[in-house]
């Protein structure tokens, strides 16, 4: 995996509370056993009305938007089941951060795990973040998300910092998954294993 260490683009406002995991992947589309074309159900029902066509009040759907890199979220994002359909559909999608004022215990690991980053804020602070979002044509609504710092930069210089595990930042700077995680700590793996059965040889596996 390549590294990352800086996410910079347009944010696309989705101020909804409690969005679920079925709402953001809905059932119909976890048919499938490899991660193709979950870009399609993404936000199907917000994005497409009963008869498949496009939602014109769905920011995902308007022109401006397009090819932004940042979500803005509302809080408890990422609720429900534990689908990890949901967090491959978002990066499909062309989302690299979503930035909100709380996430859903299990979301978030599955994002991180995925280097999917997700940003907490301040309710005041992504209030902010979503009234720049709405004018995407400003100059200023340009978002930089620097990993290492831990901080969000708008273009006119604000600058919001949040917090971030050293275990995950570690896994999205280095380009890393859990497997690759958990090799890294393969010498001191092999240590412990050799302590161990030295001291209970009949634990060995033959």
């Amino acid at each position: 995996m390549t590294k990352l260490t800086l996410i910079e683009g347009r944010a696309a406002p989705l101020p909804i509370e409690n969005l679920d995991t079925d709402q953001i992947m809905p059932k119909q589309f976890l048919r499938i056993i490899d991660k193709a074309g979950l870009s399609d159900g993404l936000l199907y029902d917000l994005r497409f009305d009963a008869n498949g066509a496009p939602r014109d009040d769905c920011v995902l759907n308007q022109s401006r938007y397009r090819g932004a890199s940042v979500l803005i979220g509302g809080a408890n994002f990422g609720c429900g089941s534990s689908r990890e359909h949901a967090v491959w559909g978002l990066q499909q999608y062309g989302f690299a951060a979503v930035i909100a004022p709380s996430f859903a215990e299990i979301f978030y690991s599955n994002a991180m795990n995925n280097r999917l980053l997700l940003v907490q804020l301040e309710r005041s602070e992504v209030n902010e973040l979503l009234s720049l979002s709405e004018a995407p044509e400003r100059a200023d609504a340009w978002l930089r998300i620097d990993v290492e710092q831990q901080k969000v930069t708008t273009a006119a210089g604000r600058a919001f910092s949040f917090p971030l595990g050293a275990r995950h930042k570690r896994m999205v700077m280095d380009g890393m998954d859990t497997i690759d995680l958990t090799l890294a700590s393969l010498p001191e793996i092999e240590a412990f294993e050799r302590t161990h059965f030295s001291r209970h040889p009949w634990a060995a596996v033959m």
